[in-house]
């Protein structure tokens, strides 16, 4: 599976981005999908994952911000990000995780395919 992160770039606080993210190489209706970020000087975090099933998890610091939508017929992964702080800046990636279950979505080890990441730029 291939990952393309696109839809990042720079905004002022309070703006909004969507990044999109297209897997190719087979379908991934069947797979779960998922956001991390990676800010300057801090380790890579969890931002959001949706299941196959349609399940999702949010990070606490982006509920009620972001939302994450998936679109199978396109084999595209959506995280819509609202009111962006400057403390949202960082690199964004996309991933994928056939095996993943509820309990360990937000760890990056669950996932085996990764996008190369696109940056986000808030300023305040």
């Amino acid at each position: 599976v291939q990952l393309q992160a696109s839809g990042g770039g720079s905004v002022q606080a309070g703006g909004s981005l969507r990044l999109s993210c297209a897997a190719s190489g087979r379908t991934v209706r069947r797979d779960n999908m998922g956001w991390f970020r990676q800010g300057p000087g801090k380790e890579r975090d969890f931002v959001a994952a949706i299941r196959w099933t349609g399940d999702i998890r949010f990070a606490d610091s982006v509920k009620g911000r972001f939302t994450i939508s998936r679109d199978d017929a396109k084999n595209t992964v959506y995280l819509q990000m609202n009111s962006l702080k400057p403390e949202d800046t960082a690199v964004y990636y996309c991933a994928v995780s056939p095996r993943a279950i509820a309990s360990t979505l937000t760890r990056d080890s669950s996932y085996d395919y990764w996008g190369q990441g696109t940056q986000v730029t808030v300023s305040s």
